[in-house]
């Protein structure tokens, strides 16, 4: 089998060479925590894609246009220094060739018949494949074995190129239709849903950040190498204790009940992703903390998503059902205000008074309690913390829309 793996080039990110497994990760901690201030309420995604990568696995962004994932792929597989990076938008008519390799033009004047694999696919350690479900019928087998097997088939025959992929980052509006895409679909171990912007204040940031020039932000990097010894050394050394085993057969059996069931290969992917998790907090060893990045692993169509989330967060943690609890509350308090849409700011305010403001106030103060209860238990608060962001978006929402206040002044009330 052909090899065109490029010479890895070790980047200023690399300092620490292959050996120094906690410098990567603390790198890595510190590109997700730069990416994430930049793109607001996309923590959990930019962390996700990130154990994915470390994990070796590939992943799908899902959402409508414009929620920033396109832009968010491009400055995560960017921090990879001396990575040759491959990006495509896919459309029905996309040549295998396009992605893969051209044909040399000028040998085939001369009658030879050459691909030139440099700047495409074959080459490349990282890649951002937009619209990956409108895949030509044409390139769907190549790209099925390139993100499975990483290898490429050439036009000519001849052995198999492998390719060095690392991991692809992929991004759709839509999910599959056909039986073709879906083959697809099922070789995406990690799966993110993201919508637009929730919290009225943070999009009034995005706003302002639109006409302002802010400092070049900290731009930490992480060298190829570095990654490389992360995902083939590091991760697959990390500790799986008996304890994590049992509670993902527990799980299994959980949602199996609610006839949600995932095939053997997607469970047994899904430990290294785990692996991944606990390596980039730090960790030799899995903890039950790392089982909630399995809400993006366990789903087929978004409707099955509460659903796993529930059972994960439950398994994980005890105080996820409250805060679940909490979260169907704020949903039914935002239905409500959207239910009143046109009416007066008389009949706006008095639902606030009367039903909004205490209804915010205390699932605020009961969140908080339970973020202290589950931090100092030493407990994961990750859900606690998505359902306060929660609660300060419908909040923001109330503020602005039944109450009038403008939308930037309203981080300063909440």
């Amino acid at each position: 089998m052909q090899d065109v793996r490029g010479a890895d080039v070790q980047g200023a990110g690399d300092v620490q060479g292959s050996g120094d497994a906690q410098s990567t990760a603390a790198r890595l901690r510190a590109i997700c925590d730069e990416v994430s201030d930049r793109f607001y309420e996309r923590a959990d995604v930019v962390r996700t894609l990130v154990v994915a990568l470390l994990a070796g696995q590939h992943s799908l962004v899902l959402g409508p246009p414009g929620t920033a994932k396109s832009e968010i792929a491009r400055e995560l597989t960017g921090r990879v220094e001396g990575a040759a990076y491959w990006e495509i938008l896919l459309s029905k008519f996309t040549a295998p060739t396009r992605m893969f390799g051209p044909v040399d033009v000028a040998a085939l004047a001369s009658g030879e018949y050459r691909q030139v694999y440099e700047g495409r696919a074959t080459t490349a350690h990282v890649a951002f494949i937009d619209e990956i479900f409108k895949c030509s019928t044409a390139a769907l087998n190549e790209t099925l074995g390139y993100l499975n097997e990483r290898i490429y088939h050439p036009e000519s025959g001849g052995e198999p190129i492998r390719c060095p992929l690392i991991g692809a980052i992929t991004a759709s509006n839509e999910l599959p239709t056909g039986e073709d895409t879906a083959a697809i679909y099922d070789r995406l171990l990690v799966r993110i849903e993201v919508g637009y912007l929730a919290d009225p204040s943070n999009f009034a940031a995005l706003v302002r950040s639109a006409v302002s020039r802010p400092a070049a932000p900290v731009r930490t990097t992480v060298g190829l190498t570095a990654l490389q010894h992360a995902v083939t050394g590091s991760v697959p050394a990390v500790d799986v204790p008996d304890a994590i085993v049992d509670a993902v057969c527990a799980l299994r059996a959980a949602l199996r009940r609610k006839e949600l069931v995932a095939s053997d290969r997607r469970w047994r992917q899904a430990v290294r992703l785990l692996q991944a998790s606990a390596y980039l907090d730090g960790r030799p060893a899995v903890a039950e903390t790392d089982l909630t990045v399995l809400t993006h692993v366990l789903w087929d169509s978004p409707a099955q998503r509460p659903t796993v989330e529930r059972e994960v967060l439950h398994l994980v943690n005890p105080d996820a059902k409250e805060a679940l609890d909490l979260a169907d509350a704020l949903d039914e308090l935002e239905a409500q205000l959207d239910a009143m849409a046109g009416q007066s700011r008389e009949a706006l305010s008095d639902w606030v008074i009367k039903k909004a403001h205490n209804k915010l106030a205390t699932a605020g103060k009961r969140l908080e309690k339970l973020r202290a209860e589950a931090a100092g238990a030493g407990r994961s608060t990750a859900a606690i913390d998505r359902v306060t962001g929660r609660q300060r978006a419908v909040r923001a929402r109330v503020l602005t829309e039944a109450l009038g206040m403008d939308a930037s002044m309203v981080q300063d009330r909440l």
